[in-house]
């Protein structure tokens, strides 16, 4: 084929994705040859039908509250640029009716706010008007809210227990001995000839202190897919930031890296100060976050990514191995959601898995116990067989 028969079905081919599918379909080039688009024109072409197709047009609404929604405005960041990426999400507020939303704050009644209205908010992000900005704040809090109020106190529970777990000393004074825990560690030495137990170990009781004892690092991907992720990532960031034994600081990331941490205090400032994209560069985020490390053997590193790699990944995993090396304990989250199964580069699960960064999915109510069996630095494959949830990926 010529340069010139190359150059007339790329034209063909804009003209197919401009008239969308269906009377489109029929388009065919000089030789009589349907055009038929290449995968990456496929996925451009899916996209517009989302937003412009006739079937989006007869479904109309907030089918919004759908996290199919959120997914689609971080995918039409990989597929087009930034200024047709702006027009998209400026129809969709019409499209989708959150602009009457947004401006008719009484129509909130009748619409359930929920984890994927909200991720579908901060997808949109800069194209909110700014004299709607306060009304999607106040649906943004109320979820958070609701959010933060089901996970605060089982996050706290859990992770102030594996911290003072993990404070008892093995070498007590005699007045700070735990007597109860002492014998019920040395049962198999109890000695029936003299009715008694030789302690060979003594446990102390947790010395309560307002020291600094956990560093945790949230590092969260940005990418459209991983929406829902941020939205529980920042709820746990803000609970994690409330106790004074633990560090937390939170990086947000795409092809830049964001650190929110001064806005931990409160979920929506560090939703707002995310922008849900396309790009992802995973290895830049990980030189961030261990440039940051000071205590590496008393820090737990959670990357919150579907590893999907936009830099390069033998960096990545290089550095991956470094962090391990050094002592800080890293999990990969492949997502922080209610969503089901998620997709995720299976290549690059299994080869953090086989550098020591065990890579599986985890559900909100069950990342407190995550965070209390990272502290207490047991088997985090074994705590993840435990719960069923899949840990080991097949390429």
């Amino acid at each position: 084929m010529t340069e010139r028969d190359d150059s007339s079905r790329g034209r063909l081919a804009r003209w197919r994705l401009v008239l969308g599918g269906h009377g489109a379909d029929g388009i065919r080039d000089g030789q009589g040859n349907k055009v038929e688009l290449s995968a990456a024109d496929a996925r451009r072409d899916h996209a517009l039908e989302e937003l412009y197709g006739e079937d989006q047009r007869r479904r109309g609404g907030l089918g919004a509250s759908s996290p199919r929604v959120s997914r689609w405005l971080g995918d039409i960041r990989g597929y087009f640029p930034s200024s047709v990426v702006q027009v998209m999400q400026a129809d969709a507020m019409e499209r989708l009716g959150l602009r009457q939303l947004l401006l008719e704050p009484e129509m909130l009644r009748t619409v359930q706010p929920d984890v994927g209205l909200v991720s579908t908010l901060i997808g949109l992000g800069r194209v909110i008007p700014e004299h709607s900005r306060e009304t999607a704040r106040a649906v943004v809090r109320q979820v958070t809210n609701e959010l933060e109020e089901r996970l605060r106190a089982r996050t706290i529970q859990a992770v102030t227990g594996a911290l003072n777990r993990a404070a008892r000393t093995r070498r007590p004074r005699h007045q700070d001995i735990d007597w109860n825990r002492t014998i019920a560690a040395n049962l198999k030495h109890y000695q029936p000839q003299y009715r008694t137990i030789v302690p060979e170990r003594l446990v102390g009781h947790a010395r309560r202190s307002t020291q600094i004892q956990r560093e945790i690092i949230l590092c969260i991907d940005q990418s459209g897919s991983m929406a829902e992720s941020v939205v529980y990532s920042s709820v746990f960031g803000a609970v994690l930031s409330s106790l004074r034994s633990v560090r937390t600081r939170l990086v947000a990331f795409d092809t830049e890296v964001v650190d929110l941490t001064d806005e931990l205090d409160d979920p929506v400032d560090v939703l707002f100060g995310v922008q849900l994209g396309g790009g992802t560069d995973i290895n830049r985020a990980l030189a961030y976050c261990q440039d940051r490390i000071t205590q590496p053997t008393e820090t737990i590193l959670v990357l919150i990514s579907d590893l999907y790699e936009g830099g390069i990944a033998e960096e990545m995993l290089r550095r991956a191995a470094s962090i391990v090396g050094s002592g800080t304990t890293m999990i990969a989250l492949l997502a922080l959601s209610d969503s089901g199964h998620p997709s995720f580069d299976a290549n690059h699960a299994a080869a953090l898995a086989g550098i020591g960064v065990p890579a599986f999915a985890c559900t909100p109510d069950l990342f407190p116990d995550l965070m209390a069996a990272a502290i207490e630095r047991r088997d985090l494959g074994e705590w993840a067989a435990s719960h069923d949830i899949p840990a080991t990926h097949e390429p």
